[in-house]
């Protein structure tokens, strides 16, 4: 089964992985579960928390290619089912990166590792603890 890996989950599994929930730690050490796909655009930005607070990705050296390849993941472009998804949904959430997410979850039907509860008001199962 494939996996949608949330930006702030492929940086502390890089950075800190003790800060992983043990469910997700399962989900990346697994090289038959850890295939995740993610949106280019978000991990160009990463945001800390609900500071609003923006970092480049250049604030992560060690965010490159070989380390994405190493945690075997693949990144994948925003497709236009999933910008027409986004555009449908309710607005329980404004961060346009995470309804990325979101309409990316359900056009795939797969599940994401995240600590972020916010997917859970979309029926997007989240996978953390």
């Amino acid at each position: 089964m494939r996996h949608l890996v949330d930006a702030h989950s492929l940086i502390w599994a890089l950075d800190d992985p003790c800060r992983l929930g043990t469910r997700a730690i399962g989900v990346l050490e697994d090289p038959a579960k850890r295939i995740g796909r993610r949106c280019r655009n978000d991990l160009g930005t990463l945001h800390q928390g609900r500071t609003g607070k923006a970092f480049p990705v250049s604030a992560f050296p060690h965010l490159d290619g070989k380390a994405l390849v190493d945690l075997g993941v693949v990144v994948s472009p925003i497709t236009l089912v999933v910008a027409e998804q986004q555009m449908s949904l309710p607005f329980h959430h404004r961060d346009t990166f995470d309804r990325l997410l979101v309409a990316q979850c359900l056009v795939e039907a797969i599940p994401i590792v995240s600590a972020d509860s916010v997917f859970d008001q979309y029926g997007v199962g989240s996978i953390w603890e």
